[in-house]
């Protein structure tokens, strides 16, 4: 503080001028989540507050999943598209043999863990074609991802028009697939907290574990900075890039088998614009395009942030198709303080 107080005025106000811009997005948050709750008290109440925890814990997964893709200087637009897929064939891997509508009524309800371990199957096969192909073709991942979006989804319309389901949504779960997911063992007041808060908890300390505890991990970040330079140091950066897809399939498959419980009704929509929501929180959090910068505290904190964001906008009344306009902007907006921070370091 002493040798703060001691610059020159000029270099003061660079300093606070560089913090306020490198700390924009947070800054408004802030803001607008203080005029938010003087304009709505409830929104601070502990149902408004459990419920956006709730909706950052069912999002957390797909944003961890695309964050290392981000650190690969890449990004995952198939995300949202493959958590819609693994949560339609949950549904109706899941549904309950007394519902008249099941989509397969020659079959009861699968045990849980055999379809939980499909989903992860799903996913993981698609995030392998995404790296596969990144990798040893040296494709961009926006061109690779936007096609198995589309490849993806066109499987996931053909795959609801399965044994005369028309299309048709798929609901009538089974109560054992929607208590595992959306069950309580513990409530704040008499409000519970749904059990796929813990299970994200979890998958986060796994990702934490992986990206800072393993040779995996230090080899993404290292691939993420400067590929050339990994593989001079004896990195597999085709090996690595593969995995970091592989491992962001699997959280979105993990997300799909979330999430097909905790909506209770899945249709082609399911995971619409997911990865936007994703990609938006990433680098809201400090997970940089220029490759090889991120955290797993980072990721939390853009998850909850956006989502207090769009809560506080619902509880203003903010037109639903409004929102989408905002979260473009703070992508935008994200991105450009994030190349800025690039070019200052440069």
């Amino acid at each position: 503080l002493r040798e703060f107080n001691a610059k020159p005025r000029a270099e003061k106000l660079d300093y606070w001028k560089e913090f306020l811009i490198n700390n924009l997005l947070y800054i408004f948050m802030i803001g607008a989540i203080i005029v938010i709750g003087f304009t709505s008290p409830k929104f601070l109440s502990i149902p408004s507050i459990v419920n956006i925890i709730s909706l950052s814990a069912a999002n957390l997964p797909i944003a961890l999943g695309i964050a290392g893709c981000i650190i690969l200087t890449g990004t995952d637009l198939s995300a949202g598209r493959i958590v819609g897929m693994v949560a339609v064939v949950a549904a109706s891997l899941l549904q309950s043999a007394s519902y008249p509508n099941k989509m397969f009524p020659g079959i009861g309800a699968l045990p849980i863990p055999v379809v939980l371990l499909i989903a992860i199957l799903i996913g993981a096969a698609v995030g392998f074609v995404n790296g596969f192909c990144t990798a040893k073709f040296n494709l961009h991942p926006f061109i690779v991802t936007l096609s198995t979006q589309l490849i993806v989804y066109g499987l996931l319309l053909m795959y609801l028009m399965i044994g005369g389901n028309n299309g048709q949504s798929l609901s009538g779960l089974d109560a054992s697939y929607t208590g595992f997911i959306n069950g309580s063992i513990l409530s704040i007041g008499s409000t519970p907290i749904p059990n796929f808060v813990w299970y994200s908890i979890v998958l986060t300390a796994v990702i934490w574990f992986i990206w800072n505890k393993t040779v995996f991990g230090k080899n993404m970040f290292a691939v993420g900075s400067n590929p050339e330079a990994a593989n001079v140091s004896g990195v597999n950066v085709t090996r690595t890039i593969i995995m970091v897809f592989v491992l962001a399939g699997i959280m979105y498959g993990l997300t799909g088998f979330i999430e097909s419980a905790r909506i209770g009704s899945n249709s082609a929509s399911t995971g619409l614009n997911y990865e936007l929501d994703a990609i938006a929180a990433c680098v809201i959090g400090g997970v940089s395009f220029v490759g090889g910068i991120g955290n797993i505290r980072g990721v939390i904190i853009g998850v909850v942030l956006l989502r207090i964001i769009f809560v506080g906008l619902t509880f203003l009344g903010i037109d639903a198709n409004m929102q989408y306009v905002i979260k473009g902007l703070i992508i935008l907006v994200a991105c450009a303080v994030d190349m800025r921070k690039y070019l200052v370091r440069k």
